[in-house]
């Protein structure tokens, strides 16, 4: 794992190990270049935020500082590292808490950019989504998900070899969100 492009381009990153999905580079790099007019000086949250790569990585493109939400033992022991091993103590902040009650308790219009990488096939991404419809915390909301995971209206989807899709929402967009059913074999 390693930062793609920026100021940091090439730096190697510490992986929390096996019971966390990193965000595949390709998919960490098509999310930030589609947000990248909006990226610059921009206050940016990693929400479940494992090793922090994708953050980290906003900070490397020119975002001003990056609040990192995870709860993990072994993800926080990989995004202090990272963070320390890139010396971006001053521009980063880490909130070991639970991530929805942490994002249902903030106000509207606190980032620019929001990303957010729930465990896929869990309801922390509606929920997520939910308060983001009721109060934009975030101009741009970035959502990692499963293909499976539906997102209705004006969200621009993005889809990746294997299970993962993006889905990028912009403050004022109207969306639905459920996860599809599974196909019944009964008759």
């Amino acid at each position: 794992m390693r930062i793609i492009k920026g100021k940091y381009a090439g730096r190697s990153l510490t992986s929390p190990g096996k019971k966390v999905r990193p965000t595949p580079e390709a998919v960490r790099d098509r999310a930030l270049e589609i947000i990248g007019d909006q990226l610059e000086g921009a206050r940016v949250l990693d929400l479940f935020a494992g090793s922090g790569a994708v953050g980290l990585e906003a900070l490397s493109r020119g975002a001003r500082y990056v609040d990192f939400v995870e709860n993990g033992g072994a993800a926080l022991h990989s995004l202090k590292a990272n963070i320390a091993g890139l010396r971006e103590s001053r521009r980063t902040r880490i909130y070991k808490r639970d991530a929805i009650p942490w994002v249902e308790a903030l106000e509207e219009g606190g980032y620019e950019i929001a990303y957010v990488d729930p465990p896929y096939g869990s309801r922390k991404l509606d929920r997520v989504l939910a308060h983001w419809l009721a109060v934009p915390f975030s101009g741009v909301l970035v959502l990692e998900h499963d293909k499976e995971h539906v997102i209705d209206g004006k969200a621009k989807q993005y889809d990746f070899e294997g299970p993962t899709r993006l889905s990028i929402l912009r403050a004022g967009d109207q969306v639905r969100s459920d996860i599809r059913p599974a196909q019944s074999t009964e008759r």
